[in-house]
C-alpha cells in the first residue's frame, strides 16, 4: 500500500543530473530498490541502541539514534522559501513549554499574519502506524500534521500555521503538497 501512496515512486523518474542533486549513488539505488521489492539489506545484527535489525533493514528508520533527516527537511522548506525572509525556530514563537515551530516568514503570509510551520519525519513501519498504514497510504503523515496542528493551535491568531510532516516512505500531508 505504501508504494501507492501519491508522489512515492517519483524518485524513479527524476532524471539523474548531479548538478541538481538529483543524482542517487549506488548504495542508495540499491537500498531504495531493495525497499520497494522487500528484499534483504543487510545481514541481521544488533543496533548501537540495543534494538535486533533485521535482513530487511527498516529499524533505521524508527531507530532514536538513527542520522536526523527533520534538520534537512527544514532547511529545505526554508530554502525553498528563499524570496521571503525567514527565521528559523524564533524566539518569540515559544509556547508555554518552551517548544516552537521550526520557521517563521518575516513578513505577512496571508491575511496579513506572517507563516509558520513545523516539520516533522515519521515511518509508517513504526508500531503505532503500521496497522492504519497497512490499508490507508499516507495516514501517518497525515495523523502526524493532525497532532502538529493541534500543538500549535494557539498560534492560529496571530499566523498561518502549516504542519509539513513526511513519511521516510515516500508521502506526505495533504497540505504540505500545495504549501
Amino acid at each position: 500500500m505504501l508504494a501507492s501512496s501519491p508522489h512515492s515512486g517519483d524518485w524513479l523518474f527524476a532524471m539523474p543530473i548531479t548538478s541538481c542533486g538529483l543524482r542517487l549513488d549506488d548504495e542508495a539505488v540499491r537500498v531504495a530498490v531493495g525497499l520497494r521489492l522487500g528484499l534483504s539489506l543487510c545481514v541481521p545484527h544488533k543496533c548501537q541502541c540495543g534494538s535486533l535489525v533485521t535482513a530487511h533493514g527498516l529499524h533505521g528508520f524508527i531507530c532514536r539514534k538513527a542520522p536526523s533527516r527533520h534538520h534537512a527537511l527544514n532547511d529545505l522548506v526554508a530554502f525553498a522559501s528563499a524570496a521571503i525572509p525567514v527565521a528559523k525556530e524564533h524566539q518569540g514563537l515559544s509556547r508555554a513549554d518552551g517548544k516552537r515551530p521550526d520557521g517563521l516568514t518575516m513578513v505577512p503570509w496571508r491575511e496579513g499574519k506572517p507563516l509558520t510551520w513545523d516539520v516533522t519525519v515519521v515511518c509508517p513501519l513504526a508500531e503505532s502506524y503500521i496497522g492504519d498504514s497497512a490499508t490507508n497510504a499516507g495516514s501517518a503523515a497525515k495523523a502526524a500534521a493532525t497532532r502538529k496542528a493541534a500543538k500549535y493551535a494557539v498560534l492560529e491568531r496571530t499566523h498561518i500555521f502549516q504542519p509539513v510532516a513526511v513519511e521516510n516512505l515516500g508521502t506526505m500531508n495533504a497540505s504540505a503538497y500545495g504549501f
